[in-house]
């Protein structure tokens, strides 16, 4: 659950559109971003780590370093490394949240 959090009014928009994101920053000084992403093929650079979490919908994975892509449903979790890259398929739509983890 989120306590004492400054939403950013501006949206993040990325894929012409099919993927967005609002970003709330935590009181901690940390942030995290709520998103939505239509179906499509993505690819997405990352660096922080991330902490991401499907809300609703599901997504498919290929985490950086793997071979076997993962599908990952409502309440499911996955970390990615910072400065990486990794690939997103959605068949539907994909709910989510991303945490960025301090190293």
């Amino acid at each position: 659950m989120l306590k004492n959090v400054d939403a950013v009014k501006k949206a993040n928009v990325y894929f012409d559109g099919k993927v967005n994101s609002r970003t709330l920053q935590q009181a901690d000084g940390s942030k995290v971003t709520l998103g939505f992403m239509l179906a499509g093929d993505y690819t997405f650079n990352t660096n922080e780590k991330e902490l991401m979490t499907v809300l609703q919908g599901a997504m498919t994975v290929l985490l950086p370093g793997e071979t076997e892509w993962q599908t990952f449903t409502e309440e499911e979790e996955f970390i990615v490394p910072k400065n990486s890259a990794f690939q997103v398929k959605v068949t539907e739509y994909a709910d989510y949240s991303c945490s960025y983890i301090a190293e």
